[in-house]
Parts: C-alpha cells; structure tokens; sequence
C-alpha cells in the first residue's frame, strides 16, 4: 500500500437540514442523499507525489442512505496538476491505496455502483473555516456557496459545531448554510441546506486526531 497523507480544509453541501442526520447515524431528511464537497490541501503526499496546494471536488448522489448503496460519484482534479498528481487525488477519492471504511472517501466509493468520467477542470475555491463561509466554482459543473445560519427572529449570526471523537472525515467541523447547483454529469439543485467546514488530517489509515 502506497502511504499517503494530507491536511486540507473542507467544504461541502448536502440536500440535508442543517443537523444532517448522517453525523447522528439516523436517516436523511428527505429519504436520498446528495452533496457535492471540495478540498484545498496544504500539505499532503502520495508516496513521494507531493500534493500541497492542489484542489479537488467530488459530486454525489444516492437515491437513499448512503449505507444501502448504489450511488453515483464524479471527481474533479485541479487542472494544475500533473499526470501523477492527478492519479494520486483520484486514487485518494475512490478509497483506493486506505484500509477499509478508513476514510469518508473509502466509504462512499464502497457505496457507489457508478462512477462517472472524472475532470480535470480549474476549481475556483474559498473556504473560511472560522467565518462558515465558502465558494466553489467549477466552469459547466458545479457552483456552491455557504454563509452562517442566521437566527430566524434576530437575524444574528449563529454558530453550531459537530464534535466527531471517532469520526472517519473531521474532529470538528462548522456548520453553516449553503446551496449548489451542479450542472454535469450529476444534477444537483440545493438551496439552504446543510454547509460543513472543517480541517482534515487523514492517511491510509483515517483521521490523525490532534490529543493522539
């Protein structure tokens, strides 16, 4: 097994309430799972390929919960990438070169059945973890931002985290509120649903925790 590891941050959508049962090992509130996430890695390696300030996105989509299986996925590469480079993100997206179920990647790769062409396209990428705020643009894909949740009578500004002790993705992530629009190969129209920010460590192996 190639070791590899990276520590990036984190920013995702889900067609889930802000909660998103997933983290609470309950059922998606609408029945079906989507989402699509995208990383920036300021460091990170595959082997002796370096990855540090690469970029890379996934779409996805499950007609129920993701453990019953049968999804579909899409990767997009950061276009600045090399050959090996590119090989090696793709690799860490589909599971691939992890021991089982280590990673988020590893799982939902296990429970997809289709896996479209992937891209290598310019991702245009911001995430402030400590703000809940973000940008994804990626030409005649997808388009996603994210903003805090607001208090529905004051309008404030209001902070929520997940703390995941034994998680496969995050320690802790942020939660906020974001909405995509994914045009290609999987279709998704999401609109005030569940935003995440958080900062990843992870190998072959899953999540380096900071008390280890």
């Amino acid at each position: 097994m190639i070791a590899w590891e990276i520590k990036a941050r984190e920013f995702g959508n889900c067609n889930c309430d802000y909660s998103c049962p997933c983290q609470f090992d309950a059922l998606p509130t609408q029945g079906f799972c989507e989402a699509s996430v995208a990383f920036e890695i300021d460091e990170g390696h595959f082997g002796d390929v370096k990855l540090d300030g690469l970029r890379m996105a996934g779409i996805y989509h499950w007609d129920g919960p993701v453990h019953e299986g049968g999804g579909e996925a899409q990767f997009i590469v950061d276009e600045r990438a090399d050959e090996q480079q590119r090989d090696a993100l793709l690799k860490i997206m589909k599971g691939e070169e992890t021991e089982e179920m280590a990673t988020m990647w590893a799982v939902y790769s296990a429970m997809c059945t289709t896996f479209h062409e992937p891209l290598a396209k310019p991702i245009d990428l911001d995430i402030n973890i400590n703000s809940r705020t973000g940008r994804v643009s990626i030409p005649g894909v997808v388009e996603t931002t994210g903003e805090p949740i607001r208090n529905r009578v004051t309008g404030a500004l209001h902070r929520v985290r997940i703390d995941m002790p034994e998680g496969f993705e995050f320690e802790i992530a942020e939660i906020g509120n974001a909405s995509t629009k994914a045009v290609g190969a999987i279709k998704l129209d999401l609109e005030n649903s569940y935003g995440q920010w958080a900062e990843l460590h992870l190998t072959n192996s899953g999540v380096i925790r900071s008390a280890a």
